[in-house]
């Protein structure tokens, strides 16, 4: 993940981070792509063909909601917000992470 490592994203954190991104309000895939690599300084990429599937899936799960609408650019685009579900689901993801960084960070300190 960082220089000299892999900038994909570790799998099954994909969710979380759109989730999360989408907090701050609607946004189209492009925009949740950039935000995600902006806030994590340039350390993870999303890649189109990860995060379309990722943005259905969650859509078909019922944790985003979609319209189409127009871009900052003018351009047609489909902007994605959080439902109910969604934002509970994020906070019990959130927590299962916090957990998980933990566990890694004990093991990893471990003599």
């Amino acid at each position: 993940m960082g220089k000299g490592g892999s900038r994909d994203l570790i799998q099954g954190t994909l969710d979380m981070l759109i989730l999360r991104t989408l907090r701050r309000g609607a946004m189209h895939g492009y925009a949740i792509a950039t935000t995600i690599e902006q806030r994590s300084g340039d350390e993870l990429r999303v890649e189109e063909g990860a995060l379309y599937p990722a943005l259905h899936r969650l859509e078909v799960a019922g944790l985003l909601e979609s319209e189409w609408k127009l871009s900052e650019t003018n351009r047609r685009a489909k902007f994605y917000r959080l439902t109910p579900e969604g934002e509970k689901r994020l906070t019990d993801d959130a927590s299962n992470w916090d957990r998980l960084v933990a566990a890694v960070a004990r093991v990893m300190e471990a003599v």
